[in-house]
């Protein structure tokens, strides 16, 4: 049996694991500046992956925050408008085709892919027409958009206050608006929108909802090619295809720009109803575009179903537009994750670097606590002579690699850290520290401590005592 005055176990190990750390310290603080070269290697490494780390995190912030814009499983049709024009030549006349009728995108289309496709969850389709806001005195450009009441959910726009389009409001076509955040802002400065009305084009409108604030930076804005809701007006469908245009109607105004381009007569200015200048390039492609509908959104209730639900609305609209492809079929999620995966082969081209730079900062803790050994053999041998075992001359090299390692881990964490700022502010890279990044740093850097010490601590430990007291 243990005597009374014999030490447990656990104290035992952690004085044992005390006394090394001591002459670790005391080992590496008589020669600072090797020491300080080093643990280069590891910080560097350590360095590198904080970075690497910090630069993946926020690519994969990037894409969550850019799938939400666009929508999770969202399939986005748009209308290919040609605006080509020249004179025609011989060639082009040899060349011409019977053209084939097609009503372009419509309503009808949305309803039919919201019917017919399986595991469509709801389409939404979208008009947007460019006009001005009025109210008390002010006058800003904006844009009207006619939307269905899936469109919100669809594309998560959130409301602050208010309510979305009711049922009867869609059915009535009636002069109602959910407004963004920057129209709520710039025209109700002393009262709250809703239930008061405002003038959008020629159309006195009633705010019925205001949406939630959502800035989108201009580049992510024309990579995705989407808008900034924040001064955009929305309104029902119908009320845009009954009260301000819709482009599957001939109107006296289209007959009669029809009838000046036969004649080849020009007209200077614009007529009375047309809000925009003759070079307005955004104005005369709208006017040319005859496609009921911008864009049709579909939303299909399972990711997995995405491709499958593409290909179908594509061979769909084929068929209804007499086999004429006039539009182009996106899948945001597809291109979303092509990005990310550019990004994360970058990232793993970032990791093989800071591998290596911790491999040669490893193999430089070997080769200096190799060279160690031999300057401190005498110490060895007096230690052995005085009681000391194996384990406690193991413990005390792989104490020192450790600690060398550590230090230049947590110097690593540190310009890793500034170095992500670093680039986010320079280079326009969006990057996030995390703990784990923190976490995995400060296991990378022991790792490499016990790895690369193990091979010096051992051949210290088993040096001869004899021979190293008799060392010269």
């Amino acid at each position: 049996m243990p005597s009374e005055h014999s030490t447990p176990p656990r104290a035992g190990f952690i004085a044992q694991v005390a006394f090394s750390l001591r002459t670790a310290v005391e080992a590496v603080s008589h020669n600072t500046l090797r020491a300080a070269l080093t643990s280069l290697g590891i910080l560097f490494g350590v360095a590198s992956v904080i970075a690497m780390l910090a630069i993946g995190n926020g690519a994969k912030q990037e894409i969550l925050e850019q799938m939400r814009l666009l929508g999770t499983n969202n399939v986005i049709v748009t209308p290919i408008v040609e605006q080509k024009e020249g004179k025609v030549t011989n060639q082009d006349q040899d060349e011409k085709q019977p053209k084939r009728f097609t009503p372009g995108l419509t309503a009808r289309d949305a309803a039919s892919i919201a019917q017919e496709v399986p595991a469509v969850e709801a389409t939404s389709g979208e008009v947007v027409l460019q006009t001005h806001v009025t109210r008390e005195g002010h006058r800003r450009s904006a844009r009207v958009v006619g939307v269905d009441t899936s469109y919100f959910r669809l594309l998560n726009l959130e409301l602050q206050t208010g309510a979305h389009f009711t049922p009867e409001q869609v059915e009535h076509a009636a002069p109602v608006a959910i407004i963004g955040y920057g129209v709520k802002t710039r025209f109700f400065t002393t009262e709250q929108p809703l239930g008061h009305p405002v003038k959008v084009g020629n159309v006195w409108l009633t705010v019925v909802g205001v949406l939630k604030d959502r800035r989108i930076p201009g580049e992510t804005a024309a990579r995705l090619g989407i808008r900034d809701a924040n001064m955009d007006v929305y309104v029902p469908l119908s009320t845009m295809l009954v009260r301000y245009r819709n482009r599957a109607e001939v109107t006296e105004r289209d007959i009669k720009s029809a009838a000046r381009a036969s004649s080849g007569v020009v007209i200077i200015g614009g007529s009375s109803d047309d809000n925009s200048s003759s070079g307005d390039d955004k104005a005369q492609a709208e006017r040319k575009n005859p496609n009921q509908l911008d864009r049709i959104i579909v939303g299909v209730d399972d990711a997995s179903h995405v491709p499958g639900v593409a290909e179908v609305v594509r061979r769909m609209l084929t068929r209804r537009h007499n086999k004429v492809v006039d539009f182009q079929i996106t899948v945001p999620e597809l291109l979303l994750k092509q990005e990310q995966r550019t990004k994360t082969i970058f990232n793993i081209v970032l990791g093989s670097i800071a591998s290596i730079s911790l491999v040669v900062g490893g193999i430089g803790i070997m080769n200096i606590m190799l060279a160690s050994i031999l300057e401190r053999i005498r110490e060895i041998g007096v230690r052995r002579a005085v009681g000391a075992s194996q384990r406690d001359i193991l413990a005390q090299f792989l104490s020192e690699a450790v600690m060398i390692s550590l230090a230049g881990g947590v110097a690593g964490i540190i310009a890793g850290t500034g170095l992500s700022y670093a680039i986010q502010r320079i280079a326009g890279i969006h990057s996030v520290v995390s703990s784990l990044s923190v976490i995995v740093a400060f296991g990378v850097s022991i790792s490499v401590g016990l790895v690369f010490g193990i091979v010096p601590a051992w051949r210290a430990a088993r040096q001869d005592p004899v021979e190293c007291l008799r060392y010269e």
